[in-house]
């Protein structure tokens, strides 16, 4: 059975074409073509109503959503609940995301992504393991009693992910270069995150096969006149990619258009780094023992350190419309076609081409999302409650 998507307004590479037809079969897209030449080729049709249809966002770092953290219970039932949340909000493929913990809660995470990619829980690409391979002097909100050098003893449970993608955010000073090589080795991507380390420690760090960084300018030894730091590494390397957090907050506006002058657009990509709140009206929750508190998209603990986002793709993509002055065609690339490149899944996921999954967004012109598609499947979207503490 095919269903052909009709009537909207399709994101293609060279921008939005009206008049395009989206042919789904079997969970893929078989062929994106003019309407007047579908003919009698789709079973099924749907009316996008002249909406947006967008490739589906893929998000990297997910600690929660729907009232559920990730930390709290790594389990299958909380990551099909994290994955709905988000889902609402274009999310079509996520990492769950761990912070730092033991490494028996490391290995009951990985488990549990394993055990939800073989029973077919929507959007679930792999995991994030954030940790607790990160330096104390930049653990941000991470517990600084889960926090241990990597060792080759953790390389077994790193790499015992099967059928998905693991992401490791890690603080290179706190390895060596040769166990980053052997990581990658094994199909790990690493990225540099909660580091203190120096511009030359990150380039060895790049030369073994580091490719990322995590929430850039967030718990990261910082850009100065006389060591450049992880920030500048970052910004200096024109091959790596670069996550960032627009919500405001995280990162000032300005910074960030300066970041993105430094390096190709293709090399940033947007994250939620989302906290159990969103999807929710909560106001408050709880992390390692620690009363999070929500104000609008921001999360703050009791010392007034940042702890995650209240934050969506969908509002992501908009504040980086807004925010950092890119268009809007390259905004929804930051949320999916980059995201997926950084993965090495690019082939499948990110595009709205032939061949790809078929993962796919609907939404209005203020970005409010209507419907998503994962895997062919469609779930449409109800209005959302406001953000807490706006």
């Amino acid at each position: 059975m095919s269903l052909a998507l009709v009537n909207g307004r399709v994101l293609r590479a060279e921008g939005f074409a009206s008049g395009a037809c989206v042919l789904i079969e079997r969970g893929r897209i078989i062929d994106v073509l003019a309407e007047d030449a579908l003919g009698s080729r789709a079973t099924e049709r749907y009316d996008l109503q002249g909406g947006l249809l967008l490739p589906g966002f893929i998000d990297l770092q997910v600690n929660g959503g729907g009232g559920v953290l990730f930390n709290d219970a790594p389990s299958i039932a909380s990551i099909r609940a994290i994955g709905a949340a988000h889902r609402r909000f274009g999310t079509t493929a996520f990492l769950p995301t761990l912070i730092s913990a033991d490494l028996e809660i490391v290995a009951r995470a990985i488990a549990a992504v394993r055990g939800a990619i073989a029973a077919g829980v929507p959007g679930v690409l792999g995991i994030h393991i954030e940790g607790p391979f990160l330096n104390v002097a930049r653990k941000g909100v991470h517990d600084p009693a889960k926090l241990r050098e990597l060792d080759p003893s953790a390389l077994g449970l790193l790499t015992s992910l099967q059928g998905g993608r693991t992401l490791v955010t890690l603080a290179p000073e706190m390895t060596t270069p040769q166990l980053i090589q052997q990581l990658v080795a094994a199909g790990v991507v690493v990225s540099a995150g909660h580091t203190n380390a120096s511009y030359a420690e990150i380039r060895a760090a790049l030369a073994h096969g580091l490719t990322g960084f995590t929430h850039l300018f967030n718990a990261m030894s910082q850009l100065t006149g006389r060591e450049p730091g992880t920030v500048g590494a970052a910004l200096d390397d024109q091959r790596s990619w670069c996550g960032i957090i627009v919500d405001g907050e995280h990162t000032d506006p300005v910074v960030l258009r300066i970041a993105l002058r430094c390096k190709p657009l293709n090399r940033f990509m947007l994250v939620t780094d989302a906290m159990p709140s969103v999807g929710t009206s909560q106001d408050r929750f709880e992390l390692q023992g620690r009363r999070i508190t929500v104000r609008g998209h921001t999360c703050i603990d009791e010392d007034g350190r940042l702890a995650g986002s209240n934050i969506d793709m969908a509002s992501c993509v908009r504040n980086a419309v807004a925010m950092l002055g890119v268009s809007l065609p390259e905004a929804v690339r930051m949320a999916s076609q980059v995201p997926a490149e950084f993965l090495g899944v690019s082939h499948e996921f990110g595009r709205i081409a032939a061949g790809q999954r078929a993962n796919l967004v609907l939404a209005d012109d203020g970005l409010n999302v209507r419907a998503t598609w994962i895997e062919g499947n469609r779930a449409d979207s109800a209005p959302q409650p406001p953000a807490a503490g706006s």
